[in-house]
């Protein structure tokens, strides 16, 4: 089976995984949240094993590169470390509440691979710019990052649900008596924005080493870098207002949210803008 028929079953597992979640919130069941556990490792099991085949496969053209140099792969990937950091979390906290919120992010990554026209799926050879040993280190981090920041923002979605719709008492029935408490969200925040960060900082250094091998400048204000520096300070100011300034709850989950929507552009929307990152037509 080859890695791109994997990877179309594994858009579907996600997805399956995702209705699961969503039954264990409505019916209160946790019967279901078992099972959407299950399908999700299934479906990262599976994504492991593309991403293996298809590193073997750049090999066997005689190209070998690991599979984040374009931005299918890098789709790919991202759906990755979504999901695994998701479930890490998960299996600390034991509960499996926020899942509903970030699975449906892994899955609509991957659906967009599949049906996108301006995505190239061949592999290819590297630019020269790409040859580096930096390239892994970089781009590893980078999305590490990316995915504690969209558990911080499904976390995030969770807690103002619960805080505006049930109100601030945590003596709440029915279908939001299974949200987690607020407190916890808004620990789970605080600290998968907090590793986010640290994440995201190292990429940037990386990313800066590896273009003044690649290029002569460690910082040229490429759209790209320079969206990425954006997204770093709002969660830079949004560790720092929560530790020095006291800010918790609501503030914390609305900053969460907008830096989610600065890493979807930092990612995406700067591929339609021209600079040395831009890979749209890839």
């Amino acid at each position: 089976m080859s890695h791109t028929m994997i990877l179309s079953i594994v858009t579907f597992v996600y997805f399956t995984s995702f209705v699961f979640y969503l039954f264990r919130m409505i019916l209160g069941r946790e019967f279901w949240g078992r099972l959407a556990m299950i399908f999700a490792w299934s479906g990262l099991a599976l994504q492991t094993a593309a991403l293996i085949l298809r590193w073997k496969a750049s090999y066997d053209l005689g190209i070998g590169h690991v599979p984040l140099t374009n931005l299918y792969e890098s789709l790919i990937f991202f759906a990755w470390a979504i999901v695994f950091f998701y479930l890490i979390i998960e299996w600390r906290i034991g509960n499996r509440a926020a899942g509903v919120c970030v699975v449906p992010v892994a899955f609509l990554i991957m659906a967009y691979t599949s049906i996108a026209p301006d995505i190239n799926n061949r592999i290819e050879p590297l630019i020269p710019a790409l040859q580096s040993n930096w390239l892994t280190t970089h781009v590893v981090t980078c999305f590490m990052g990316y995915a504690a920041f969209t558990v911080a923002f499904g976390c995030g979605l969770l807690y103002l649900l619960k805080n505006q719709i049930a109100g601030k008492s945590e003596n709440t029935t029915g279908f939001f008596s299974r949200l987690p408490a607020l407190n916890l969200l808004e620990s789970l925040i605080y600290q998968s924005a907090a590793l986010g960060f640290v994440f995201i900082t190292i990429g940037i250094m990386t990313g800066s080493i590896w273009a003044h091998y690649a290029w002569g400048s460690y910082w040229s204000w490429d759209p790209k870098e320079t969206w990425s520096l954006i997204t770093w300070l709002i969660y830079a100011i949004m560790l720092h207002v929560r530790y020095v300034a006291g800010w918790h709850g609501q503030r914390l989950a609305i900053i969460s949210l907008v830096g989610f929507a600065s890493v979807l552009f930092t990612y995406l929307g700067v591929n339609y803008l021209p600079g040395l990152h831009t890979y749209i037509q890839s």
